[in-house]
């Protein structure tokens, strides 16, 4: 390793197996950062150029698509196991545990935490086979559900529905929970939570989290708390505690014109380890805990919503417990649960 500026250099020997790893994550990385305004921004030039007719034909294959987000995605098999997700997983590395097995005959919905920065642990795992989820759960089909405007940017929205992606919706919730073996993947702290991401950080934005609570009870969806060790330790994030100038004007931001987080993040780099945009290479452990067997309701109570919140917390707590020693967190360590 070299030193110049302050600035560490990756060294020239790397091994290619380690670069090519580097490049899968880098395309992954590129993708989520500007992949939807850059299609979109691209479709808007080629209409005042001569092969005006390629947005013009996406837009009826968009036209007759429109709803896929709200119907389980496109997952194509070739897309969701292939050499580049398999490349990135191996860069981190991220690994996939289970503490138990789950019914194929039943439906689910996956609470995923923390949100981390770009969340990295769920996409490897539940939107690619990079870390074998369908060896794992022989059966189940896993649908990470994001935000629906994710789906309004052209190209973009096709790479994520052959992973089978699917819209964060009452209708999409409805369509995967009355589908036996397939299940919705929520990370439930959303926009906020991504704000308390950085190293050594364990507050999760949980605790008026109710409406994947509510869709469980709705269509009788056993419940499957999912902790990621190390998902918060990928990016360093500038400091923005409560109160602050920059928490005030990125939740102003969030909740008033983007609706999502805008974290001020540092990574490293291709060829060097100090900044950039890469996450770093830290151990990746995503444990899908124990089921929680819900009974579908019609009239749901807040009392029916509380208790089974609360039992979540529990399994969720559990799964913490249970696995941080084995992970390098010391014992004295425990998760922090906000509103």
């Amino acid at each position: 390793m070299v030193k110049i500026l302050g600035i560490e250099f990756a060294p020239l020997n790397i091994p290619l197996s380690r670069r090519i790893q580097t490049l899968c994550t880098l395309q992954w990385t590129m993708t989520f950062l500007i992949g939807g305004f850059g299609s979109l921004f691209l479709c808007i030039y080629l209409l005042f150029t001569s092969y005006y007719w390629i947005p013009l034909l996406y837009l009826v294959w968009y036209i007759y698509d429109r709803n896929t987000p709200e119907t389980g995605g496109n997952p194509v098999r070739i897309f969701k196991k292939n050499y580049v997700w398999d490349k990135m997983g191996e860069y981190f590395p991220a690994k996939l545990h289970k503490m138990a097995d789950l019914d194929p005959k039943k439906s689910y919905i996956f609470g995923l935490h923390p949100h981390g920065i770009m969340h990295a642990s769920g996409f490897l795992s539940f939107a690619t086979e990079a870390t074998g989820f369908s060896e794992k759960f022989p059966g189940l089909v896993p649908h990470l559900v994001i935000l629906a405007g994710q789906f309004q940017f052209p190209f973009y929205r096709d790479y994520l529905l052959t992973s089978g992606m699917a819209s964060v919706s009452k209708k999409s919730f409805e369509w995967i929970c009355n589908k036996s073996g397939h299940c919705a993947c929520v990370v439930v702290g959303g926009a906020e939570e991504a704000l308390e991401s950085k190293p050594g950080s364990f507050n999760l934005v949980l605790m008026k989290r109710k409406g994947f609570i509510k869709q469980a009870i709705k269509y009788g969806a056993s419940l499957v708390p999912v902790f990621s060790f190390g998902e918060n330790d990928l990016y360093q994030q500038i400091g923005n505690p409560e109160g602050s100038f920059l928490r005030r004007m990125q939740l102003f931001l969030m909740h008033k014109i983007f609706g999502f987080s805008l974290p001020v993040i540092r990574g490293r780099g291709v060829f060097n380890y100090t900044f950039g945009i890469l996450p770093y290479r830290r151990p990746l452990n995503t444990v899908v805990g124990k089921p929680i067997e819900v009974t579908k309701k019609t009239d749901i109570t807040q009392e029916d919503i509380d208790e089974l919140h609360t039992k979540y917390v529990n399994g969720l707590t559990e799964i913490f417990e249970q696995n941080k020693e084995k992970f390098g967190i010391e014992k004295s360590v425990h998760l922090n649960f906000f509103e």
